[in-house]
């Protein structure tokens, strides 16, 4: 029986990471930059200009979203740490879509990085 680690390392085999030194000119060439992680991940920091799609859900609305036809996309993924952007990446590539990529370490590289983040504001009272 295969892990979920299994599952993981079989994806990345099959994908084009990228790493985080040059996740900033992939995301400019990029038509759209995903972040599968739960709302509230997102929520918390994301990389900004990111969209969010949950990788529970994220088959579903690529499918029902006309702007997210073409199978020619340029498209960015990034998660936590790498995992479900690879698989992802793996569900993206056998829906047919041609050029998808996925942050190598995934947010929390990125973030160690010291790359900017798009983060909740606080609200001030005065």
């Amino acid at each position: 029986m295969k892990t979920a680690l299994d599952l993981v390392a079989a994806a990345k085999a099959r994908i084009q990471e990228v790493p985080v030194d040059a996740a900033e000119a992939a995301i400019a060439q990029a038509d759209v930059l995903i972040d599968v992680r739960e709302p509230d991940e997102y929520r918390q920091g994301h990389v900004p200009g990111a969209v969010n799609m949950p990788r529970g859900l994220l088959e579903f609305q690529m499918s029902g979203q006309p702007a997210m036809a073409p199978r020619d996309l340029a498209i960015v993924l990034y998660c936590k740490t790498s995992g479900r952007a690879a698989l992802a990446a793996c569900a993206l590539h056998d829906m047919g879509y041609l050029n998808v990529r996925s942050i190598a370490g995934g947010f929390d590289a990125w973030a160690a990085a010291g790359k900017p983040v798009a983060a909740p504001s606080t609200p001030t009272f005065g």
